[in-house]
């Protein structure tokens, strides 16, 4: 599936919840869900500058395609990872980093995270694209 096809699906499944609270409920759902960084990778070059919260996030090339996985110690964050990581892991490095994140807006998370929240995804966002930058080097 595209990256702007499960963006699309992401949006929609935001769409049938009525309040934030239950947006909320549904984030830390899907945290539970997020392919787990394993513990090795759990380093101080791994954790995303600019979180409130500690994340980790270690991407692999399998085949050609950019697989993340992550953690984090705070479950609202583990819930942001784990749209990011369902939009973008499995993925081509060119189509990750060409990718238009314009989903985040439509579901209004940006809106609805507090100020570091909201600094902390952006933050993700670039380190997931810094990992495609790398990777799309390495297969030049």
């Amino acid at each position: 599936m595209r990256i702007e096809e499960i963006q699309n699906e992401i949006v929609e499944e935001f769409a049938l919840f009525d309040d934030w609270m239950q947006r909320y409920e549904y984030m830390i759902e899907l945290g539970k869900s997020l392919p787990l960084i394993e513990e090795q990778y759990k380093t101080e070059d791994n954790i995303i500058k600019g979180c409130q919260s500690k994340v980790w996030v270690h991407a692999e090339l399998e085949e050609d395609k950019l697989v993340f996985t992550a953690d984090s110690d705070a479950i609202i964050t583990k819930g942001i990872i784990a749209i990011l990581i369902r939009a973008f892991s499995n993925q081509k490095p060119m189509d990750i980093i060409e990718a238009n994140t314009d989903f985040i807006d439509k579901i209004g998370l940006k809106d609805h995270l507090s100020p570091t929240r909201a600094n902390g995804l952006v933050s993700m966002i670039k380190q997931l694209k810094l990992y495609a930058i790398a990777y799309q080097t390495q297969l030049n």
